[in-house]
């Protein structure tokens, strides 16, 4: 009786152990390795490193943008890219060109676990490495709120809404986001009960909370986000607020559709 007890007690422990890094599997998918850097755009940049909160070293790009002297009346944006779930800050060139194509400097950085950066990728750490990244550009580039746009792609939408709606920028712009960890379990594994999952990542608790216009930016082709669950954080958000659909998948939708999406974002920025 005891034997079968201590197996069925270690069996649940092994259990709860797989489940938690099954979990993280399937939210993280850092890659440490550096393809490639902005100098393949010919585009100038800074590598940057900055220390979080709790003392990890984030990795970070900074690409600015000279502007003519005939457009210094004109408010000059710097963009906050916080990137999705895969890869490092070396797989979304083609995004950086594009924000810069549109006018605006970019500064994006690597989680803790991703790419240069150092630690574990993890929720929390997730928001305390954006966190830093928001306060480095204000003290160290002397990028006041009102100038700044924060840009959320995918997961990155998770930490984008965390942030601003603790903080002050001048727009959000979110690709490919979902409500909530919770939502998005019922659509991958509809077989797992809710409350086995431990994330969060719930915006949808955080996104009435933002006070700054809003760019939603979704595919209704998207095979892994559901449009239903950007809808969802949608319809929580304040006003001013603008869905932009788009089509294609979730991964290239924004790249294989540009045009568009540089349109929206262009009309969006300009109504600022």
């Amino acid at each position: 009786m005891a034997k079968n007890i201590l197996f069925v007690g270690v069996f649940c422990v092994l259990f709860v152990l797989w489940l938690r890094y099954f979990e993280w599997r399937s939210i993280f998918f850092p890659t440490r390795e550096i393809s490639e850097t902005p100098q393949a755009l010919n585009l100038a940049y800074e590598e940057i490193f900055f220390k979080t909160e709790d003392g990890v070293g984030i990795n970070a790009w900074f690409i600015p943008v000279q502007h003519p002297l005939e457009n210094q009346k004109k408010r000059q944006y710097a963009v906050l890219f916080c990137h999705g779930n895969g890869g490092n800050i070396s797989h979304r060139m083609e995004k950086i060109a594009m924000f810069h194509g549109l006018g605006f400097s970019v500064f994006i950085y690597d989680y803790r676990g991703y790419g240069k950066s150092e630690g574990r990728a993890s929720e929390q750490g997730m928001y305390r490495d954006t966190r830093a990244a928001y306060e480095y550009l204000l003290k160290q580039k002397a990028i006041v709120p009102e100038a700044l746009i924060v840009y959320g792609e995918s997961l990155g939408a998770a930490a984008a809404v965390d942030l601003v709606a603790q903080t002050t920028v001048a727009a959000l712009i979110l690709e490919g986001a979902f409500s909530r960890a919770q939502d998005m379990a019922k659509e991958l594994y509809p077989f797992l009960p809710g409350f086995v999952i431990q994330t969060k990542l719930d915006s949808l608790s955080k996104i009435s909370n933002v006070s700054c216009p809003l760019l939603f930016i979704h595919s209704e082709g998207d095979e892994i986000v559901p449009i239903e669950l950007a809808h969802k954080l949608y319809n929580q958000a304040r006003e001013p607020k603008t869905f932009l659909a788009i089509e294609g998948d979730h991964n290239f939708g924004v790249i294989n559709f540009q045009d568009k999406v540089i349109e929206g974002i262009r009309a969006f920025v300009d109504s600022l």
